[in-house]
């Protein structure tokens, strides 16, 4: 076989950069530069799309980025001993020692049991150390090449742990399944460190490895005597169902690496605990254990899971639709809402309408979309009662979205049709019936039951109040101007970024989608609030992206790096981009971003700033009306956040009592 590290693939006490993209893209322009792989952007992207699933940083000064990648001819291993640390994730701080491993996507069996080889043994001090003292590339190549030659180490997947002498007769009986998505190196490092932390605590832990290279199961007798069962898992776990019964422990594959100790404790505290979490005996059992789980959500939180849920898998329809219904405008003007229907029907690209292939286009992109956004409320009635009733809930809740539109209840009587459809069909669900019914159930009788009930109530009880209620807020919203409308824009401006996509962020947003379909010439008031919350949606990204320009000793590597990918998400309307700021520093990062997104949404309301499409940015520009203002507006709301996260990051802090005169470092 090809040797997977050579000296050309070693790189000693150097600064590679500051970031982990920085070092992966070194290293990745390593293994190109020695023809192992035909590119060096497709391996980076891959690498990098890999490191922010999961940090590849592991205690002890390690990191160990690596994919699987097209990009990737010839498996390669590239390692650079750091003179500037980078963090990489790890919990004890920032990596020094980094190996790149580069994976082709049809690696075979024997270089990925090398190299998942190479993982086990970066756990191992001595190893580590001798890396550390290395004088030249040749030896690290040596040693690298010797722990791929050694045996693997002696707490393999399959064998049972050596008790301890200080140990019981009989220890604790464990089992344990480590899994990452790729399946090269966490998967058994994991799987090594709670082997190495079970076997000084006296435990008897035996591990199956579900791995890219292979795995060999436990033995059903091991499952069978192990009192409590351990998942460090990224991905869904092969034969879940021989573990049955066993008290478990879940956790993602890093925590098994970083807290094996810890794991170990609470599977041992668990099999003790004869109310501890069980591994589910089936498909049926693990569906009723998620709804127990669920019981003890309050009403509020059942409401705001489903009505996510259907704004969730709403934005697609309308995505789509909205960005085709802004193509036709583009092409075929104002007036092809009044031609579309005949156009399409009665013209071809043989015998183009008047006007010519422009408003022959534009007519049927017009069409395509106003029928994708036809889905709009069924689609968002459909999946608030999946989320409350599953798969039975989605024709009920369909029908009543449906019911809706037609009613013209819109947006309101779609959120009320599926809430009905999905309760009802739940209470149907949970009918005791004969064996011979059950199959029929959930493709039949909840279906015709649950959509007669719910939709019956919206024509006959609902509908006409909820269109009535529709109405009068859409002439409401009409009306609105001067005075009003600013602040109707500052309303939306908070609300887009007071929780940054979540359920008060995606009510403002299908508020303004709800009603985009409504826009004209004439009435230009829904395309008014798809505008605004647009432009306010943009700014909490960008202004973190442009904090963390002004003033860089602010923001932590990690932060930095996420500013660099927040200039993009901002300026294509992904209000999610600030996330990683706000999940670190709430306090100041929400307050700071609903400041400069209420100065948008009042600008955008003030002047007139319009949008035919619901999503899309800066880079649906031939959809906005007054692009001018709307970029001012949303470059001031950037600004003002930017500024404010600053002050508040320098001057929004406790002093430490200890020591008034000490800077002043812990944050509110």
């Amino acid at each position: 076989m090809t040797q997977l590290i050579t000296t050309q693939l070693v790189t000693l006490d150097q600064n590679l950069g500051d970031s982990p993209a920085d070092v992966i893209r070194v290293l990745a322009g390593k293994v190109a530069a020695t023809g192992r792989a035909s590119e060096v952007e497709g391996l980076f992207t891959d690498a990098f799309a890999r490191e922010q699933k999961t940090a590849t940083g592991v205690p002890g000064g390690i990191a160990i980025p690596h994919c699987r990648s097209a990009a990737v001819q010839e498996p390669a291993l590239a390692m650079a001993r750091l003179s500037h640390k980078v963090d990489f994730g790890a919990k004890d701080g920032p990596a020094d020692l980094i190996f790149f491993i580069a994976a082709p996507d049809g690696a075979d069996q024997e270089h990925l049991k090398l190299l998942s080889k190479l993982a086990r043994s970066l756990i191992k001090k001595d190893f580590t150390a001798a890396l550390r003292a290395a004088a030249t590339e040749q030896d690290i190549v040596d040693l690298v090449d010797g722990a791929l030659a050694d045996k693997p180490a002696a707490a393999h997947a399959a064998e049972p742990a050596a008790p301890s002498p200080t140990a019981a007769a009989a220890p604790k009986r464990i089992v344990a399944v480590t899994a990452c998505p790729t399946g090269i190196a966490h998967t058994y490092m994991a799987a090594d460190s709670l082997v190495a932390a079970a076997k000084e605590m006296g435990v008897d832990l035996q591990v199956e490895t579900q791995g890219s290279s292979g795995a060999k199961p436990l033995d059903p007798a091991v499952i069978a005597a192990a009192d409590a069962v351990i998942f460090a898992v990224d991905v869904d776990v092969r034969g879940k169902e021989r573990f049955a019964g066993k008290p478990v422990i879940n956790a993602p594959v890093k925590r098994g690496i970083d807290e094996p100790t810890k794991m170990v404790q609470e599977a041992l505290a668990a099999a003790e605990d004869p109310h501890s979490r069980r591994v589910p005996h089936s498909g049926a059992e693990e569906q009723a254990e998620r709804a127990e789980d669920e019981k003890g959500e309050h009403i509020g939180q059942k409401l705001k899971r489903a009505l996510l849920t259907g704004v969730s898998y709403m934005i697609p329809f309308v995505a789509g639709g909205g960005l085709l219904i802004a193509l036709g405008f583009l092409l075929g003007g104002y007036d092809i809402t009044e031609v579309a229907d005949k156009v399409v029907v009665e013209n071809n690209f043989g015998n183009l309408p008047e006007g010519g292939l422009a408003i022959y286009l534009g007519a049927v992109l017009f069409k395509i979309g106003a029928l994708s956004m036809g889905f709009l409320v069924p689609a968002l009635a459909g999946y608030i009662a999946y989320a409350i009733a599953d798969r039975p809930g989605i024709a009920p809740g369909f029908v009543a979205g449906a019911v809706s539109g037609f009613m013209g209840a819109g947006f309101l009587g779609g959120i009320v049709g599926g809430l009905l459809a999905g309760y009802i069909a739940h209470l149907i669900g949970t009918w005791q019936v004969p064996r011979w019914l059950r199959g029929l159930m959930p493709v039949v009788i909840i279906p015709l039951l649950a959509s007669i009930v719910a939709s019956g109530l919206m024509f006959l009880v609902l509908g006409g109040p909820i269109a009535g209620l529709t109405v009068a807020l859409n002439n409401w919203l009409t009306g609105m101007s001067g005075a009003s409308a600013v602040v109707l824009g500052i309303i939306l401006g908070l609300m887009m970024c007071f929780d940054l996509g979540g359920p008060v962020n995606k009510v403002a947003y299908a508020f303004a989608v709800a009603g985009l379909s409504a826009g004209s010439a004439d009435n230009q008031a829904p395309w008014l609030i798809m505008g605004t919350v647009m432009a306010a949606g943009m700014v909490p990204p960008l202004a973190m992206a442009l904090a963390t320009v002004l003033n860089k000793k602010l923001f932590t590597l990690n932060e930095r790096e996420n500013g660099k990918a927040a200039w993009l998400l901002g300026a294509s309307f992904i209000s999610e981009g600030a996330i990683p700021f706000a999940a670190t520093d709430p306090l100041r990062v929400i307050p700071a971003s609903m400041v400069g997104g209420a100065l948008t949404g009042a600008l955008c309301m003030a002047t007139g700033v319009t949008s035919q499409a619901p999503h899309g940015g800066l880079f649906v520009f031939f959809a906005i009306g007054n692009l001018p203002m709307f970029i001012i507006a949303i470059v001031a709301g950037m600004v003002v956040s930017a500024l404010a996260v600053i002050a508040l990051k320098r001057f929004a802090v406790k002093k430490p009592v200890e020591a008034e005169a000490a800077p002043a470092t812990v944050s509110v």
